[in-house]
């Protein structure tokens, strides 16, 4: 499932190849992928491409015409890709959208979801607003650490589900979870009341590292997950735990990697990440 790093990769290969272009055209293979909006799809028809932001997973293109904004969301969800022309995939019959271009090096871009999980949404300006505000809460690249520690010491529960909550930390899934809390030496149980201030800061610096190493890897293609470009995100190569059930801990403790099946897969050391551990 893309995660943060994943979608900020293709925001960022989005925005250097396209921004500026124009739309040509615009075609829906399948109007219920559109969760909103669609009958503003004529709009865009002539707007022109000024902005490529990522907020959480998803990725937020804005459009000008005739001095108008409107903006494309694109949940990427479970499967959800957001490619070029020149990439081939191997079931196109999963492209629901394509947007055509001119004026850029890319004549196209287009959505390619198999699963549908996610969704695409039409939005003005006051549509991206209420959008937002629903959906996400502090960005992990951007929060600052007295921030973090705030928003962290208001909130009960178990850690690694807290920072899978897109309403309170917005971008993290399973993946990165369980990298981040790994190298925190922080088990994915412990309840964020636990949590001293010096090991929530902590914790932020290690969420801000992993995910931009993440990102200048390319993300990571665990299955589906492929840039706009057809890149593959080479970080998996430097998963720690994700994935890893059964094997010696990286940390050489003795140790061995535990999978725990809940609503989503759990990977941890239990000598390193031990509930009783005061690091």
């Amino acid at each position: 499932m893309p995660e943060l790093p994943e979608a900020e990769v293709a925001a960022r290969q989005i925005r250097s190849r396209l921004l500026g272009a124009q739309v040509t055209d615009v075609w829906v293979g399948r109007e219920d992928i559109v969760r909103e909006g669609y009958s503003t799809v004529p709009w865009y028809r002539g707007a022109g491409l000024q902005s490529v932001e990522r907020f959480g997973k998803s990725i937020v293109l804005g459009f000008t015409n005739d001095q108008v904004c409107r903006y494309v969301v694109a949940e990427l969800g479970m499967t959800g890709l957001l490619l070029f022309q020149s990439v081939q995939t191997k079931s196109p019959q999963h492209i629901h959208v394509r947007l055509l271009f001119e004026g850029s090096s890319e004549p196209e871009l287009c959505y390619w979801n198999p699963r549908r999980f996610g969704r695409l949404s039409l939005l003005d300006k006051t549509g991206l607003e209420r959008y937002l505000a629903r959906r996400f809460g502090v960005d992990p690249l951007l929060v600052s650490q007295p921030d973090f520690v705030r928003v962290l010491g208001e909130r009960h529960g178990r850690l690694k589900s807290l920072l899978m909550h897109q309403q309170v930390i917005a971008g993290i899934g399973n993946i990165y979870a369980n990298e981040i809390l790994f190298r925190a030496g922080l088990h994915p149980n412990m309840q964020v009341g636990r949590l001293s201030v010096g090991k929530t800061e902590r914790l932020h610096r290690i969420m801000r590292a992993v995910l931009e190493e993440a990102i200048a890897c390319g993300g990571s293609s665990v299955r589906d997950f492929f840039a706009p470009d057809g890149t593959e995100g080479q970080y998996k190569r430097r998963h720690l735990v994700y994935g890893k059930g059964g094997q010696p801990c990286p940390n050489h403790c003795g140790g061995v990697i535990r999978r725990v099946q809940a609503e989503r897969s759990a990977y941890f050391c239990p000598r390193c990440q031990s509930l009783r551990s005061t690091k």
